[in-house]
């Protein structure tokens, strides 16, 4: 019989892969303007030069984007933070370690933007970092 305790059942390695664990999660993309206006009028967000150059769209729970913002998008003045309910993107949703052994969410395929429940566009302070809302942490 091959359940989801087996470990050759295909849901084994996703939770192998955090994927279980993270169900229940809010997650966010740091978008530019430009790429969230374009899937505005297709429906799909293809993700950053950078998410296409890696083959997925890189995500962040609420206690690892800011941090990634200011690594990665920092003095960026067209920045949107895309904010995704995990559940909603399937197994296409891996949680993988990456800065610090820290697992991440990384979305092996297009996002459908009737999947965003927000897409707010972040201000920058005199410091170049971005100003962020309140983030639903449901980590």
């Amino acid at each position: 019989m091959n359940n989801a305790n087996s470990p050759h059942s295909p849901f084994s390695k996703a939770y192998e892969r955090g994927y279980g664990h993270h169900m229940n999660t809010v997650i966010y993309h740091l978008a530019r303007q430009s790429g969230w206006q374009a899937a505005l009028q297709t429906g799909i967000y293809e993700g950053t030069a950078e998410d296409r150059a890696d083959g997925y769209l890189h995500f962040s729970t609420a206690r690892q984007v800011i941090e990634s913002a200011r690594k990665h998008r920092a003095g960026e003045t067209d920045i949107v933070l895309l904010t995704v309910d995990a559940a909603v993107l399937g197994p296409a949703l891996m949680w993988e370690p990456a800065r610090g052994g820290d697992l991440f969410p990384h979305l092996y395929g297009s996002l459908d933007v009737s999947d965003v429940s927000a897409a707010t566009a972040l201000a920058l302070a005199a410091d170049g970092q971005h100003i962020f809302p309140p983030l639903d942490d449901c980590s």
